[in-house]
């Protein structure tokens, strides 16, 4: 009993050491700052999605709509281009098949090319009057004080909200043969012959009218974002340009014009198919008239189905103008991938 108890009594003093030193280490080390370490599991029954599908599954609504508004027409009126659609065949319900027989007869058409010309034309002239004129007053926006510019951006809304419709009816009301502010003018300022002079007697004249109106109504896009996309650019541009001397011609092709560049890229190629497509202000100011000389390709489209009752031949002339703008599409896109490439 002695011995076991001096031994226990010996051993006592040995162990505690060890046990002191653990216990010292115990409270030297400090706790993990983020306490245990936990692992998350996803609860029993539920399944997380793919990495990357939540996406595509937010804008399938928008595309099974856009599939069923756009894709479904588009395809049916690629397989109406290849059929004879005319007025027999739309009474007795007749398919009748005849392969790119329309497509030829329009290319051989000395008609359907002077329709093109006559669209590429007068797209191409509205969109330089448009830029031009847009990016001028989007400049004297950034240049006038708070007030002239909330009264400039106000009117430039306005002119931008009207209705095609309405904004037709007052143009067509303008260049009146008998009650026409126009003849009016003209004959205030001295000039005669304009007692009733008609403004739609030829496509030409009827066909500035329609640009005049175009240009109007398109203006307020592009100044508004020439506007927007100027505040952009720090006035330290601005000062180092002045400092070197620049005047403003210089000023906007060194400053202005490169940081906006992407801008006028996309603007253009936004009026190029706004203007191209036009159809509302062409047919309603004077029906493609007179005797079809102010036809553009959407109305001669329209003419030749709805009037004239060839509807497969009109659906060729709709895919040859998607055709034309796909075209004029993948010049752009061409020009701004490069410029994002160079960037």
């Amino acid at each position: 009993m002695t011995v076991d108890s001096q031994g226990a009594a010996a051993a006592a003093p040995q162990d505690a050491p060890g046990r002191a030193a653990k216990t010292l280490e115990t409270q030297q080390t400090p706790p993990s700052p983020s306490g245990p370490k936990e692992v998350l599991q996803p609860p029993r029954g539920r399944r997380s999605l793919p990495a990357g599908v939540l996406p595509y599954l937010l804008v399938t609504p928008a595309l099974l709509s856009m599939a069923a508004l756009l894709l479904y027409p588009l395809i049916r009126n690629v397989i109406l281009s290849f059929q004879q659609l005319d007025r027999k065949e739309f009474i007795t319900r007749e398919t009748v098949w005849t392969g790119f027989d329309n497509y030829t007869s329009l290319l051989a058409d000395p008609d359907f090319w002077t329709v093109v010309v006559r669209s590429v034309l007068f797209t191409g002239a509205n969109v330089f009057l448009i830029m031009l004129l847009g990016t001028g007053i989007g400049l004297l926006l950034n240049r006038l004080g708070k007030k002239m510019r909330l009264v400039l951006s106000l009117s430039l809304m306005l002119a931008w909200a009207m209705p095609i419709v309405a904004s037709v009816t007052v143009f067509r009301w303008l260049f009146d043969e008998q009650f026409g502010v126009i003849n009016w003018l003209m004959r205030t300022l001295g000039f005669s012959g304009y007692e009733q002079h008609n403004w739609f007697e030829t496509g030409l004249s009827t066909l500035t009218i329609i640009a005049v109106l175009l240009v109007w109504g398109s203006i307020p896009f592009v100044a508004l974002n020439m506007y927007a996309g100027l505040t952009t650019i720090g006035t330290e541009l601005y000062e180092a340009a002045k400092m070197d001397g620049a005047n403003g011609w210089r000023t906007f092709w060194a400053v202005v014009f490169p940081n906006l560049k992407p801008f006028f890229m996309i603007t253009t190629f936004l009026e190029i198919i706004w203007i191209f497509k036009a159809f509302a202000q062409v047919y309603a100011m004077n029906a493609g008239g007179p005797d079809r000389a102010s036809e553009t390709l959407p109305v001669f489209a329209y003419i030749e189905g709805v009037g004239q009752f060839h509807y497969g031949l009109a659906a060729a002339i709709s895919v040859l103008t998607i055709l034309l703008l796909l075209a004029a599409m993948s010049f752009y896109f061409r020009l701004i991938l490069k410029q994002e490439e160079e960037l």
